[in-house]
């Protein structure tokens, strides 16, 4: 059984390897996915263009305005000339904020009386908006201490100081590269476990693999691993980017890693092999893999915290092993996660992988029959 398991791996391998579309879609796919997906997928709110109508002429406002000329996160400033131009400005998309000056603002600031500053945000992207506001304000407190230290003038507010652990310089790709590591490890897993029985039955060799001395416990061993290596191989050329090109830390296991990658490809596995086995064409295989990964990856915590969805909502996402490997990646790399910590997201998995496979393997034989 060995000898045979062993030989229908090998023919999986080198058929995967001789053809040249298999190749491609093995190597080019996931390297373009990981270089656009960790750089442009990215929540951070950078290069925003904001508008400027300043009607005081004083020093103190052109001081305050060079300060959002100094920051990184504003690369376009446009300057207004009247008040009527707001409205146009912030319904044309041409500036996400727009920051009004009154004339008497730099009077105010010398004769120590307040003085005000509008921010006027576009509320379409609210999430952008919001952060915008808290650059903004940050700049303005910011000068507002400085302000109060050369008059003498004690500061009428407090100052929050921040630390944020694991993720110092909140660098988005820290957070995203890491979650690559299970997503795009998962396409890969599931497209060729999709394929594989689907394929061998459109192209008419499965009925050859049937009449071999071949069991169909063999074939599906033999279907199953040459995907976990494949999903190994491709987990390692992302982890090694990750540290490598983007100097992501590791912090934790790379053992720890490896096990719980090992156990989340065998449960994806199990969910192609399925698909596969219900499937007769690769069209049917390949519908059924997305219909599969749409819902997994919304489900796993990537986009968006499983604690804000709705409860009912959440119980689904507990079969789904992309959700316990996107914790155990991101624990092992920034927080040197316990080996405690890393069984109680793998132990799922694994219950996981054994009903797939399972239930794989018993359609796999009532299709047979």
């Amino acid at each position: 059984m060995f000898e045979r398991v062993i030989t229908l791996i090998y023919k999986e391998l080198l058929a995967l390897w001789r053809d040249k579309k298999s190749r491609f879609v093995l190597i080019v796919p996931p390297l373009l996915q990981l270089m656009v997906f960790s750089l442009a997928a990215t929540l951070d709110v950078r290069n925003v263009p904001i508008a400027i109508l300043n009607q005081d002429s004083g020093r103190e406002s052109y001081e305050l305005l060079q300060r959002f000329h100094g920051s990184p996160t504003f690369n376009k400033i446009i300057y207004l000339e009247s008040v009527n131009e707001i409205a146009p400005t912030v319904d044309n998309q041409r500036a996400v904020m727009v920051i009004y000056i009154d004339q008497e603002f730099s009077n105010h600031v010398r004769s120590k009386e307040p003085a005000t500053i509008q921010f006027i945000l576009d509320g379409r992207k609210s999430n952008t908006a919001q952060i915008v506001q808290g650059y903004a304000a940050s700049i303005l407190n910011q000068y507002n201490a400085d302000l109060a230290a050369t008059v003498d003038v004690p500061p009428q507010y407090t100052t929050v100081v921040s630390r944020y652990l694991f993720n110092p310089n909140l660098l988005y790709y820290w957070f995203n590269v890491p979650n690559l590591s299970g997503i795009l490890t998962m396409l890969i897993a599931l497209t060729l476990t999709a394929l594989s029985v689907a394929r061998e039955r459109e192209l008419g060799t499965f009925d050859q693999l049937l009449v071999s001395p071949v069991q169909p416990l063999e074939i599906l061993i033999g279907k199953t691993i040459p995907a976990i290596l494949v999903g190994l191989i491709e987990g390692t050329v992302i982890i090694a980017a990750a540290i490598f090109i983007f100097r992501i830390p590791f912090t934790g296991s790379l053992v720890l890693l490896y096990i719980s990658m090992f156990v989340f490809i065998c449960s994806i596995a199990g969910v192609g092999l399925f698909i596969s086995s219900l499937s007769s064409t690769q069209q049917q295989a390949i519908l059924g893999a997305f219909i599969f990964m749409s819902p997994a990856v919304l489900l796993s915590g990537y986009a968006t915290p499983i604690e804000n969805m709705p409860e009912w909502l959440q119980t689904f996402t507990l079969i789904n092993p992309l959700r316990y490997y996107l914790v155990v990646a991101k624990g092992v790399f920034l927080k040197n996660m316990p080996a405690t910590v890393v069984f109680d997201n793998t132990w799922p998995m694994a219950l996981i992988a054994c009903f797939t496979l399972t239930a794989s393997a018993l359609l796999f034989r009532r299709r047979l029959q």
